[in-house]
């Protein structure tokens, strides 16, 4: 397949606005009701339980991929909660996570999003971050195309910065000891994180080894805000340019690498100097 064209960006953007406006929906229609929640790790009567999936996150994803399984069957499609599809074409990849911050929303704590990221080759070209609070205090839709700019509900979004605040926020679990720039928050979502990152609500966001449908929505609304983006982990990080296909363990060498297991270390700013403190700065989790 050729590269997308700018026709070609914009109808996917569009298309990716529009299943995020959906889902969204969908997630506020469910709100307070009886949901069905598994656990993906630990047993039942363990103090262990670890990543819930709810019903609204299964219902969500699949009428995601039902969709792009009509509109552009020869796209391929990650997501969190179903098996990979791979579409006629490889080039294009579809990362979604129906609801990043399930942990949240299950528990009606409003800091939760679903994330579209739309890839090219690894690169991100086009995004859709639905967040169920926002710089406007609403839920809304973060979203853009390579070269297109940020935009927030189909304007454009240039975000401001008020100088009399000198002491800024960043999404962090710590910082190492010593002086440090900002106030540390860290909201159990990060496709919340790198949006707010995007619009200058969090200054910078660091994750340690976040999955591809956590970030590949969100790393896209960086860059066309103007951020940076940094990827590897402590003591190694160099520019992010692309999400880079993985073999497994136990794979054969002829095996295909799949983008599904990419995993590093990334670090957002809303500049290159916000960037490079908070890569001498962060201690990786866990």
């Amino acid at each position: 397949m050729t590269a997308l064209s700018p026709n070609e960006l914009h109808d996917i953007e569009m298309l990716a606005v529009e299943l995020a406006e959906r889902a969204g929906a969908e997630i506020v229609s469910r709100l307070g009701s009886l949901l069905s929640v598994r656990y993906k790790t630990g047993a039942e009567d363990d103090r262990t339980l670890r990543n819930p999936v709810s019903d609204v996150d299964e219902a969500v994803e699949r009428a995601i991929r039902e969709r792009l399984a009509g509109r552009f069957p020869e796209h391929d499609v990650i997501g969190e909660e179903f098996d990979h599809r791979p579409g006629r074409d490889h080039s294009v990849v579809w990362a979604i996570d129906p609801i990043d911050g399930t942990s949240n929303f299950v528990n009606g704590f409003p800091l939760f999003a679903c994330s579209i990221g739309v890839l090219e080759r690894g690169r991100p070209v086009a995004a859709a971050v639905w967040c169920a609070t926002s710089h406007a205090l609403r839920p809304g839709v973060y979203h853009a195309r390579k070269g297109s700019g940020l935009q927030f509900d189909r304007q454009p979004l240039t975000p401001a910065r008020n100088p009399m605040v000198h002491r800024r926020l960043a999404g962090v679990p710590q910082f190492r000891r010593g002086r440090h720039p900002w106030d540390l928050r860290k909201t159990g979502s990060a496709a919340i994180e790198c949006a707010f990152v995007a619009a200058g609500l969090l200054e910078a966001a660091a994750f340690n080894s976040p999955n591809l449908w956590d970030v590949a929505g969100g790393v896209l609304l960086v860059q066309e805000a103007g951020g940076t983006v940094l990827e590897g982990r402590p003591g190694a990080w160099q520019e992010f340019t692309q999400f880079a296909p993985r073999r497994g363990r136990g794979d054969t060498p002829d095996a295909p690498a799949d983008l599904a297991r990419w995993n590093a270390g990334l670090i957002l700013g809303t500049s290159a100097e916000a960037a490079r403190i908070m890569a001498e700065q962060a201690i990786a989790e866990g």
